[in-house]
């Protein structure tokens, strides 16, 4: 880039230090940092590089020094403080959910787009060099013809009625919470994946505490189940959970097609399996033996392995690569966050009417 870009990351918890911390990788700047916790502020802004510090949001927004709008706050802010930023004429990256309701999100969409802005929301499994090579694979066809699709994303953060956080609460987190927060990931990865989209689900929710912490009832989903039908002619599954004991973060996505299954396991991001009728191969994350899409996002040698945090340096590397001009292939924009917000509208529907739903 011909340019440092600089970027205010509004919100300062765990997410909010990931994107710094991307940011700083692709090059850029961490002008300032937005928000009511003095104390996580002051931590971030530090590990940020000496960023000043703001309580306001709209002041990190309308700042001279910023380019890009990181919004890292809790979901129901998310719609008004992208909608602020475009207004100011900023590039945005938005954390999932774009919106919580799928209108809101194609009017952000449309305004980003009326805006000419670069707008992202990281979707950043997308960059796991395996993943890539998934796609790859079954877009070239060696997979044969889709027929099944299944998999889970597993966690155990919520497994025990004391614990809470902000995205039980439904006015702050949006109706839907384990789908609208992993569920979302996963459906993402199928659909890039495969090149198919979901035209029709059935979903069931489960609440599995009624109440957490001492706190009010709840309201919103600590697991589902989910049957689909893709435009490809394919079927298949999703089992999420967040109260799965002993998962942390287990993402399981295969592709079962009428040549040979693709698996990708997030507890083993660095193999992909191949399963054959007559032989089955897992093969690793060596550069030799991977195609050009998956060989640009390997950062280590074999055997090194890269994690979470790599991905979200690529997705920011490709995202300031787009600002500066160039033509990035698989960065997930407002359209997919607009594509999440309606999947997870289409879910929380099916599960209330006990029935098929169409997308």
């Amino acid at each position: 880039m011909t340019v440092s870009l600089r970027s205010a990351v509004v919100g300062a918890g765990f997410i909010g230090t990931v994107h710094a911390r991307a940011i700083r990788a692709a090059g850029g700047e961490v002008s300032v940092v937005a928000d009511p916790d003095a104390r996580r502020a002051r931590a971030l802004a530090a590990a940020a590089g000496g960023s000043r510090r703001s309580a306001s949001p709209e002041a990190a927004i309308a700042a001279g020094d910023v380019d890009i709008v990181h919004i890292c706050t809790p979901n129901a802010s998310h719609a008004p403080l992208v909608e602020a930023a475009l207004a100011a004429g900023k590039h945005v990256v938005c954390e999932k959910p774009l919106a919580t309701s799928s209108a809101a999100a194609a009017r952000l969409e449309q305004l980003a787009s009326k805006a000419g802005v670069a707008a992202a929301v990281p979707f950043v499994y997308r960059f796991y060099p395996m993943v890539r090579e998934a796609r790859a694979r079954v877009l070239a066809g060696e997979a044969g013809r889709l027929s099944v699709i299944h998999g889970s994303y597993l966690q155990d953060w919520l497994a025990r009625p004391q614990d809470s956080d902000w995205r039980v609460d439904a006015a702050l987190g949006g109706r839907s919470r384990a789908f609208a927060d992993i569920g979302v990931h996963w459906v993402d990865l199928v659909e890039f994946v495969s090149g198919q989209r979901i035209t029709r689900l059935c979903a069931q929710l489960l609440t599995a505490f009624s109440s957490r912490a001492g706190d009010a009832l709840v309201h919103t989903e600590d697991a589902a189940t989910l049957q689909f039908a893709t435009d490809g002619g394919a079927i298949g599954s999703l089992v999420l959970s967040q109260v799965a004991n002993g998962r942390k973060n287990r993402l399981l996505l295969s592709l079962d097609g009428s040549e040979s299954s693709v698996v990708f396991d997030h507890e083993q991001p660095d193999v992909l399996w191949l399963g054959g009728r007559e032989r089955s191969v897992t093969i690793a994350r060596a550069p030799e033996q991977l195609s050009p899409q998956a060989r640009r996002y390997v950062q280590l040698p074999a055997g090194h392995p890269q994690g979470y945090q790599d991905c979200f340096n690529a997705f920011m590397a490709d995202y300031h690569a787009t600002i500066d001009g160039a033509d990035v292939e698989g960065l997930p924009g407002f359209s997919d966050g607009r594509r999440a917000a309606e999947i997870t509208e289409a879910v929380l529907a099916s599960a209330a009417r006990g029935e098929w739903v169409e997308l």
